[in-house]
């Protein structure tokens, strides 16, 4: 005869409540890689973009002033306050840029970033550039 009455309470077992932190851990991995390739896509989009402005400000600048391929153009000659460009661009990714120093020929890049061969900071076509 049993005097005592056992109730068996429903509930998780801790292979179960583990198992289910590992899953939530995992999503949440996932999480972090796809927002860490969005960033370095949405860098490479704002370096590529920030390459064009400059590039149509040298345009502006040489149909303005009647400058040839070849003629010397600095970056402070299109950056500045009151000039094409108001502020030097940043690449978001800490790269640096550097500039060709004349005015290039139509199809070449003016402005470089120093992450064109790693990150791919580079545009996928110049033509009319």
């Amino acid at each position: 005869m049993k005097l005592t009455k056992t109730n068996k309470q429903a509930g998780l077992t801790l292979i179960e409540i583990t198992l289910v932190i590992a899953v939530l851990l995992g999503l949440i991995s996932v999480l972090f890689i796809g927002v860490s390739a969005y960033k370095e896509g949405s860098n490479r989009a704002k370096c590529i973009l920030n390459m064009s402005n400059v590039q149509k400000a040298v345009r502006a600048y040489q149909n303005l002033y009647e400058k040839s391929e070849g003629d010397t153009l600095a970056l402070t000659d299109l950056v500045g306050t009151g000039k094409l460009i108001e502020t030097a661009p940043i690449c978001p990714s800490q790269g640096t840029y550097s500039v060709a120093g004349n005015v290039p020929p139509v199809g070449t890049v003016y402005l470089t970033c120093s992450l064109s061969a790693s990150n791919d900071h580079v545009p996928n076509t110049v033509t009319g550039w």
